[in-house]
């Protein structure tokens, strides 16, 4: 179970959000897009690593990397 103040935090984003109608789209949609460029970027830099690629394949479980030739090299 979560403690309290996980549900602290979910309650005055819940407020936020209320109060602040369009402008937490903008917000969130940025904290998202963040966390994607993040992920990226760490996948990036694991791939310019001895055995990164390998890495990279066992973390997805690729098995057709031909389908993956951006991202593999």
């Amino acid at each position: 179970m979560r403690d309290k103040s996980h549900m602290e935090q979910v309650e005055r984003w819940a407020i936020f959000v209320r109060e602040h109608p369009t402008e937490w789209k903008k917000i969130h949609t940025e904290f998202i897009n963040a966390q994607f460029q993040k992920a990226n970027e760490f996948i990036e830099r694991l791939a310019q690593q001895p055995g990164g690629k390998e890495k990279i394949k066992k973390l997805y479980n690729i098995t057709n990397p031909e389908a993956y030739k951006k991202l593999l090299g």
